[in-house]
């Protein structure tokens, strides 16, 4: 069976979380691996292991054994429901799971800007998770700015085995099909 690694890029609130659900829905044995969710379990049971400063160790290593697990215990496709902006590890990622047997597919989320902040005004997603930033706003404001000064740099089509750019939500559906059918 080909397994699908299916990677997710995109700003806060570009819709990351609801299009690996609704993916996950039609792609038959698929999981979702969402840091998101590793975070708010962290913050919920073990704030007190969370680092005060400096790289979320625990959460990563959450997020390995998880992957780890996913990937020499199961047969299941992946759905990784994370922001991977930073393209060396977005490249490590990738290379990762090829060399596991799977095709990658990067999903890149380009949603205008004017669109996250309308949508971070109107959420109801709780701001507990965060660690560097006290609101949704000054996470975007920060991935902005990365943006802006070419530190992080959008996916190529070079990178994975199939990239796919959604620019407005009703290309999601498109999308979905596409991923499915390849399968």
């Amino acid at each position: 069976m080909n397994r699908l690694a299916i990677i997710t890029v995109g700003k806060t609130h570009s819709g990351k979380t609801t299009f690996a659900k609704a993916l996950e829905k039609e792609l038959i044995n698929s999981v979702v691996i969402d840091q998101d969710n590793h975070a708010e379990f962290l913050h919920t049971y073990y704030q007190s292991l969370l680092p005060q400063q400096g790289s979320n160790t625990i959460k990563y290593a959450i997020t390995q054994t998880i992957v780890h697990h996913a990937v020499h215990e199961t047969n299941c496709h992946l759905i990784l429901c994370n922001s991977n902006r930073n393209r060396k590890d977005r490249i490590r990622l990738i290379d990762y799971y090829q060399n596991k047997g799977f095709t990658c597919i990067l999903v890149n989320f380009e949603i205008p800007d004017h669109i996250l902040e309308e949508r971070i005004s109107e959420s109801r997603r709780s701001t507990s998770k965060l660690r560097t930033a006290s609101t949704f706003d000054e996470v975007l404001s920060r991935q902005q700015v990365e943006t802006n000064t070419g530190d992080i740099i959008a996916p190529s089509e070079d990178e994975a085995d199939q990239l796919f750019v959604i620019k407005t939500p009703n290309e999601v559906r498109f999308v979905i099909q596409k991923i499915v059918g390849t399968v």
